[in-house]
């Protein structure tokens, strides 16, 4: 596929924008002697990716990367799996986030469903994480324990994690909207010692008691010796059912001194979690260093946060952008979190929080951002968004019409920063650039650092054309190993079988003459019509544009004992039946978007489409069900946060004639 028209130009950043970026002052530093002399991003990328020791050496001494010990070789090779990067050095990721400690502004502003704005300084958080990493030790937690939370995005979990970190110990997460068989799949891989669980949560004016829950979780996990129990739901709450318990503020009221384990540059910090949509989630070991250097790299740089910055990313303790929101205490920002839904009481409530907050930059899914588009909301009319410089976007591609409701409704003077990576590396293979225009429908660039390309069916680069996203080169917060994975067979057959020794990472990418990215979907989920390769990203955006359908879904057999069979599946605004007019009025978008060809076999109205816990379409899942796989086989039901929609398709496969 290439591309056919000049997407529409839609901001480019000031001169002063650009000179007072942390890019620019990062630029200068290195043309005062410490690197190129380059003076644009394409030049400095080039660099940075034709020289990857020097640049993220540079980055070691431009961040100064505190360690008690030097490192003896920035890279071991540029092999993968197993480059070992700063070997001999020390570190310790909570040391880093507690250096740009101010009382000039809070470390992080926070507001629930039930709970108004507050702030916590960075004294108030310094004393918490000092008491937990102390209640910690008194357990027995030493470096490389395992600890682990079922908590939702709130202090608790910040403060749980710092205290984690200091001491070396390693960190997981689940959000408490997860049901405990898939948090069991996820914590028994890696044997904890320590248990954060709160009692309950409320999501969407609804309350949920999860202490039931924690119990099973408790009974499943033999290594478990402690759990620190957090009464968030009812402050009253009582650990009924539970074992081994501490009360949160009893936790908080045991005395310490805020200090930090140095441990190995690829020493474990935390471990993240594929989807797990067929098979046990795989178990993503992250190393302290990497992920220093990495989400350093990413706020710094690539997203320009600056120290005082109000810096929000709404998500749960379940997605990795989690864990770089927390990050942004290594840069000296403020972290703004919201615990509950973007959608209650009303689609405004982020807003609210955006000006409520004064917020810099403001961080969300492009789901959130589609679905916006079909309310009547007016953001940049009906609150103060003065303080607002940049909108970030991930979790799916963003089509362009999502840019152009983002500038017509919210601010024209507005960087928008989509980004693609994944849990995989924690952090971004594309991303922002505060010195490049933005493109409607267009990443900006590739991140510094990331030697991404476009790879054709022959496995060459090609620019202009869609083809496999492949990294060239180790990053340092790729995965250090998965856990229990002997011989790294997981890791090895997950990204590298296709391409030995090269990163595979399975999206469909085009990277076009100014260095722009577009991302077209996942590509084991293709459409391929007549020989004319899609993504679904590309369906996705002709079939939402219609104003009645709010969500969809397309699934293509391609040549399964004859031709092609490519049914779609739409949930439609509440009170509307899918008719002959609606499924003419569908076909026709699509069919002038695209082409006859994409034009699907049948639609199909659903209440909703299935989605992983993370909140990712089930394509694959649902394309090997309707082949006849069975549903145990296919997916986890355990994964996913609607496994009742699943019955639908196996009836729908059992009367397919294909």
């Amino acid at each position: 596929m290439t591309e056919t028209a000049q997407p529409a130009l839609l901001w480019t950043p000031s001169q002063s924008f650009q000179e007072t970026s942390n890019l620019r002052a990062y630029m200068n530093w290195l043309a005062a002697g410490r690197g190129p002399q380059v003076t644009n991003y394409a030049d400095l990328w080039q660099w940075s990716v034709d020289h990857v020791e020097d640049f993220w050496a540079s980055l070691w001494d431009y961040f100064a990367i505190e360690s008690p010990t030097s490192y003896t070789s920035v890279l071991s090779s540029h092999t993968m799996p197993g480059a070992r990067w700063f070997s001999g050095a020390q570190i310790n990721y909570a040391a880093h986030a507690f250096r740009h400690a101010s009382t000039e502004h809070p470390a992080l502003l926070f507001q629930s469903e039930s709970e108004p704005l507050t702030a916590i300084s960075w004294e108030d958080l310094a004393r918490q994480v000092s008491a937990v990493a102390a209640t910690l030790r008194g357990m027995g937690v030493v470096a490389g324990d395992r600890v682990v939370a079922y908590i939702g995005n709130t202090p608790h979990a910040l403060i749980a994690f710092l205290a984690t970190a200091s001491l070396g110990a390693v960190w997981s997460s689940c959000s408490p909207d997860f049901g405990s068989p898939s948090v069991i799949d996820r914590f028994t891989q890696i044997a904890p010692k320590v248990l954060f669980a709160i009692d309950g949560y409320q999501y969407g004016g609804k309350k949920f008691d999860r202490r039931s829950a924690v119990a099973e979780i408790q009974a499943a996990l033999p290594s478990l010796e402690q759990t620190i129990f957090i009464p968030y739901l009812d402050r009253n709450a009582e650990p009924t059912g539970l074992r081994n318990v501490t009360l949160w503020e009893t936790a908080l009221a045991t005395p310490g001194e805020l200090s930090f384990t140095p441990v190995a540059f690829d020493h474990p910090l935390w471990v993240l979690y594929s989807s797990g949509t067929t098979g046990l989630p795989k178990p993503i070991v992250q190393s302290q260093g990497g992920i220093l250097l990495q989400h350093l790299k990413e706020l710094h740089l690539q997203l320009n946060v600056k120290p005082g910055d109000r810096f929000f990313w709404f998500s749960t303790t379940g997605w990795m952008m989690w864990n770089l929101l927390i990050s942004t205490l290594l840069v000296g920002g403020t972290i703004v979190c919201y615990d509950g839904s973007p959608a209650y009481p009303d689609m405004s409530v982020l807003w609210r929080l955006a000006e409520a907050s004064e917020m810099s930059f403001f961080g969300t899914s492009a789901g959130y951002i589609t679905a916006l588009m079909k309310t009547e909301i007016e953001p940049g009319l009906d609150y103060n968004l003065s303080k607002l410089v940049g909108i970030g976007s991930t979790g799916s591609p963003l089509p362009p019409e999502g840019f152009d409701w983002l500038y017509d409704h919210v601010k024209r003077d507005l960087w928008l920063t989509s980004v693609s990576g994944g849990t995989d590396i924690c952090g971004c293979f594309v991303g922002g650039a505060p010195l490049l225009p933005v493109y409607s429908g267009e990443i900006q660039c590739r991140c510094l650092g990331v030697k991404a390309e476009a790879y054709d069916t022959d496995g060459n680069p090609v620019q202009g054309v869609m083809g496999e996203l492949v990294i060239e080169k180790p990053m340092p917060s790729m995965p250090i190993y998965f856990w229990n994975d002997p011989g790294n067979t997981r890791y090895r057959e997950s990204y590298f079988e296709l391409y030995p020794g090269k990163w595979r990472h399975g999206d469909w990418i085009v990277i076009n003459e100014r260095g722009g990215v577009v991302i077209y979907g996942r590509s084991d989920s293709t459409i391929n019509r007549q020989g004319i390769r899609m993504g679904t990203s590309e369906i996705y955006r002709a079939v939402e544009a219609v104003p009645e359908v709010l969500d969809s879904l397309v699934i293509d057999l391609e040549g399964l004992g004859g031709a092609s069979y490519m049914p779609l599946f739409v949930v439609l605004r509440p009170g509307l039946e899918l008719d002959a007019d609606l499924t003419k009025k569908i076909k026709t978008a699509i069919r002038s978007a695209l082409s006859p060809r994409h034009v699907p076999d049948e639609i199909f109205a659903l209440p909703d489409i299935p989605r992983t816990l993370s909140g990712k379409k089930l394509e694959v899942p649902v394309k090997k069900i309707l082949m006849g796989m069975p549903v145990e086989r296919a997916a986890n039901p355990d994964s996913l946060k609607n496994p009742e929609l699943l019955s639908i398709f196996v009836e729908l496969a059992g009367k397919m004639q294909v």
